[in-house]
């Protein structure tokens, strides 16, 4: 037997060894999470800014696009909470979706001083044009993973990051003091809209 193939049978048999060979008993770089999360992130955002390139304010816009076509209608400065994204910034991302005739700053139904940001056929025809090609790109990602793996993934990086912004433990006693610089986004796990039921004699 030769000293590559003792070396694969004795992987096989080691208990912390998994089929790509990572040996999780060593301690290794690839064992850390922030190493492994890290490279997934600039690996994604590499091949992310071509699928997104369409739309205006790239991966930003793109979030927005989500949100607001897949959730309650919300204001700018709500947009900005939720997605994480500094307030100037969405000011920005806003500007040049709604010069690309994508979304559109209306009234508040209850609060006309609110401005909601509403998107446009332009803009949903655009996002799902931006799902496919992104889809194509995290199933780029994740092309060594089988499809139960790629959903338990998405799941469970889910989970991880709504807990992102819930201080626990001591660390709560001082979220109020520290102030990051980059702004988190808020923990929220998305609802659909509700279905409003016509009244008698209102269109459906």
């Amino acid at each position: 037997m030769t000293s590559f193939a003792a070396t694969r049978a004795h992987d096989r048999a080691d208990p912390h060894v998994d089929a790509s060979g990572i040996d999780w008993g060593s301690g290794g770089i690839e064992t850390q999470f922030g190493w492994s999360i890290q490279a997934v992130y600039q690996g994604f955002v590499r091949t992310a800014q071509t699928a997104v390139a369409d739309v205006p304010g790239g991966p930003r816009g793109y979030q927005v696009l989500v949100a607001i076509t897949t959730e309650e209608a919300s204001s700018q400065l709500a947009l900005a909470q939720r997605l994480g994204i500094d307030k100037t910034q969405m000011t920005y991302v806003i500007d040049a979706l709604a010069a690309g005739g994508h979304v559109e700053r209306q009234p508040h139904p209850r609060d006309r001083r609110i401005r909601q940001v509403v998107a446009t056929d332009a803009g949903r025809a655009l996002l799902a044009t931006a799902r496919v090609a992104l889809g194509e790109v995290e199933d780029g990602l994740m092309r060594d993973l089988a499809p139960d793996e790629r959903v338990a993934l998405r799941r469970l990086l889910a989970r991880v990051a709504l807990s992102v912004g819930e201080p626990a433990g001591p660390a709560a006693e001082h979220a109020d003091a520290e102030r990051l610089e980059q702004p988190v986004a808020a923990p929220h796990r998305s609802r659909r809209p509700a279905r409003r039921t016509p009244r008698d004699g209102e269109p459906s």
